[in-house]
Parts: structure tokens; C-alpha cells; sequence
């Protein structure tokens, strides 16, 4: 007899399977099984995985069931769960998370700490399509960076391959087709840069059509979106809405705020003690924002020497300041690096400063009860990399309609 144990299950379970029943059930030999038993060596992580998974099937662990369920959901480059949190908002569970990156995950467990390794993987594409539990709707803001601007311009300046020609990116996009073959979810969700519609002269966006609609036979929605009114950030990402079967979903529905509905007012800490100082990020009864985000002179310095040289050839390449009553440049991965697309104006003869990771957050659309467990620099990179949280709650409502309806 052989204990599910080695393979990193739920350590209150006491089944147990015959050597060929495992043999059979994981597909692997069984020399392979018995180095396991003896630790020889440990199991490869998507083989531990697929243990626990095909011995004790997710849909048979009723822990996660509640009665106000609408819908299944699972959540793909979850990154810090961004998504989910639109979805969770008009009725869906997650039954189902994977997050390759480990300071992303950090901050996913700590704003969804229910979720465990039972239910939440890192790398994809090592995690058989049917070991997944079954749902009705796929989420995934799938890698940008082969097909964003900033991308693609960094990977010729180094010789390398962008889009689905880069290795490890580019491809990711398959795996998510790969899943939606196994499960034929009812719906998904897939968002990703403005560029991709452009990317290689459209050569890109056509193909993903032609997997989604052709191949698999989804109806698909595509849609760009400017975040700017739902939160005070210049912010295009395209979404893409598939259904399995004919709907009336229409964009017309989407309700975009004004333009001019926030500013950076809505998102700057206050520094009048109308909120309570945060770790580092503020400081004294006031809140005052720590002087660790206000740029120094020499860098401050450097800025704008870049932005004049820039714009004496034409180029629009430079800082961007912005105050109160303004509107950001889109927040970037790179934030970190200078903050130069987001400066804040604090006046007359000061020295601006970056945003604190809580004022990316708020520029994201996240609550001030989300968490952030990571440093500055990780921070800035999550949230960079981030959708903006209220266009997908209302990305959410107009689908949630027809995926009852179909369900």
C-alpha cells in the first residue's frame, strides 16, 4: 500500500491507494513511485500537484462552497488577484489560482489567506489542463510584456524575440486556449496591453482571434478601455470577453464614469490627519508622507536634463508631473526605477516626489484594507503591472447576466 503523504497532500487525510492505483492514476512508473516512497528524491512540483488533485479532486472539497455563489471561477496570472476581486464583487467564487511570480503570490496569500497550496499553483504550464476543477468562467491577464511597447522596444534593443516569438511569455496566451479546450468554461476574460492589437501589424491579435472564435468557437467581444474616471490615470488595456455559446452581450452596457470624475486628489494621502500614518509610507500625527519618496537633487536634476535633451529632437520622452487636480500618465513596472511617469508637484521651490506604494494602490482602484506585504520596490512592480480593479468590477457586471444565462 502507498500513503498520499509523499506527494504533499492534505495532511488530514488518511487514504490510502494501491502502488498500481497511483501508477495508474498519475501516469508515472513505478521504480519512479517507489524512489518517492523511500525519499530517494522528491517529486517533480507539477507531479505533486497532479496527485493531490486526481486522488482528491478539488470539486469534492465543499470548503470554498457558499450559499451566494453565482458562479465558478478561476483566476491565471492572477498576479495579485486584481481580477478576481471584480469578480468576487458581483457573485463568483475562485475555485482555482496560478501566480508564477513568489513576492506576487506573498501578497495574493495575504489578501486571499483561504487560499492554500491546495488550490493555488505557480507555473502553469506545468499543470495538466484536466487536473484543474471545473468552472464557468476563465480569467487571465496573461503576460503583456512581449506585446507592450515598452516590450517589444526593449527586446530589440537587445536582439531578442517579442511576442509569441519570445520563449517565455509569448506562448503563455496557448496555454490559457489549452485550458479552455480541456474545461469549455462557459465565458472568460482575458485583458492584456493596447499594443496587442497592433503588435507585428495585427499579425498577433489575428491569431489569437483565430484560436479563440475559429478553432475553439467562442464568440469573442474585444474592447479597449481607458481607466481615466475610474480612477485619475490614463490606463488603455484591451479586453477580450468570450462566450461558448450566443449571447447578446453588448459594450454598449459598459458604463464608463466621466473622464473627469477623479483626480489625484481622490488617490494622494492627505497630510492633514484625516488618515492614520502607514509603516513607512507616512509618518507623525499628520501623515505627513515620508521624505524617502521626494527625489533628490541630483536625480531631479538628471530628469530634466533627459526630458530637454529629448525634446530638442522631437521626442516626447521625459518626466511627467502631475498635481491635485490632474490626471496621471499610465503607472508602469518600472515605477521604481525613477518614478519619472508619476511625479507628484509639491510646490513652489520643493522637490516632487514618487507616489507611495499605498497611492498605487488607490491609482489602481484598491481598497486601503488590501494588503501590502512586499517592499517598495516589488510593490511598485505588482501594482505596475496590475488592471485597474473598478473597470473590471464593471467588465464583471455586464457578464455576469449572460453566464447565468448560459449556465
Amino acid at each position: 500500500m502507498c500513503q498520499i503523504y509523499p506527494f504533499n497532500c492534505p495532511k488530514n487525510s488518511h487514504a490510502y491507494y494501491t502502488l498500481a492505483q497511483l501508477v495508474e492514476t498519475i501516469e508515472v512508473k513505478v521504480p519512479t513511485v517507489n524512489r518517492w516512497e523511500v525519499l530517494e528524491n522528491d517529486p517533480p512540483s507539477y507531479v505533486s500537484y497532479a496527485a493531490r488533485q486526481r486522488l482528491l479532486p478539488f470539486s469534492s472539497d465543499t470548503a470554498l462552497e457558499n450559499d451566494i455563489t453565482k458562479f465558478r471561477f478561476i483566476d491565471l496570472f492572477a498576479g495579485i488577484g486584481g481580477i478576481r476581486l471584480g469578480f468576487e464583487a458581483h457573485g463568483g467564487q475562485c475555485v482555482f489560482t496560478s501566480e508564477w511570480n513568489k513576492f506576487s503570490q506573498k501578497t495574493y496569500l495575504a489578501n486571499f489567506p483561504e487560499f492554500s497550496n491546495y488550490n493555488f499553483v505557480g507555473d502553469i504550464t506545468e499543470i495538466d489542463g484536466k487536473d484543474i476543477p471545473d468552472h464557468d468562467v476563465l480569467l487571465a491577464g496573461f503576460p503583456c510584456q512581449p506585446f507592450s511597447i515598452a516590450g517589444v522596444s526593449k527586446k530589440n534593443s537587445l536582439g531578442r524575440s517579442h511576442g509569441f516569438a519570445c520563449e517565455t511569455q509569448g506562448t503563455l496566451f496557448f496555454d490559457v486556449a489549452r485550458i479552455i479546450i480541456e474545461k469549455r468554461p462557459k465565458a472568460f476574460l482575458l485583458e492584456n496591453v493596447k499594443n496587442l492589437c497592433s503588435h507585428d501589424k495585427g499579425k498577433t491579435f489575428q491569431v489569437i482571434k483565430k484560436t479563440l472564435a475559429d478553432e475553439l468557437g467562442y464568440h469573442i467581444f474585444p474592447m479597449i478601455i481607458d481607466a481615466k474616471g475610474f480612477v485619475p490615470q490614463h490606463r488603455e488595456r484591451i479586453y477580450i470577453v468570450g462566450f461558448s455559446q450566443g449571447t447578446q452581450f453588448s459594450w454598449d452596457d459598459f458604463n464608463h464614469p466621466r473622464k473627469t470624475s477623479k483626480t489625484m486628489k481622490d488617490i494622494l494621502h492627505s497630510e492633514n490627519g484625516n488618515e492614520a500614518p502607514e509603516k513607512d509610507y507616512t509618518v507623525g500625527e499628520k501623515s505627513i508622507v515620508n521624505e524617502k519618496y521626494t527625489l533628490s537633487t541630483k536625480l531631479w536634476k538628471f530628469l530634466r536634463d533627459y526630458a530637454a535633451r529629448h525634446k530638442k529632437k522631437g521626442n516626447g520622452f521625459g518626466y511627467g508631473k502631475v498635481g491635485a487636480s490632474d490626471t496621471s500618465r499610465t503607472l508602469s513596472a518600472r515605477y521604481y526605477k525613477d518614478g519619472s511617469e508619476i511625479l507628484i508637484d509639491r510646490g513652489e521651490g520643493k522637490l516632487p516626489r514618487r507616489l507611495t506604494p499605498r497611492e498605487c494602490a488607490r491609482l489602481m482602484g484598491y481598497n486601503d484594507s488590501f494588503s501590502i506585504p512586499v517592499s517598495d520596490t516589488q510593490a511598485y512592480k505588482q501594482f505596475g503591472n496590475s488592471v485597474v480593479v473598478p473597470v473590471v468590477t464593471e467588465i464583471a457586471k455586464i457578464m455576469v447576466p449572460h453566464i447565468l444565462a448560459n449556465k
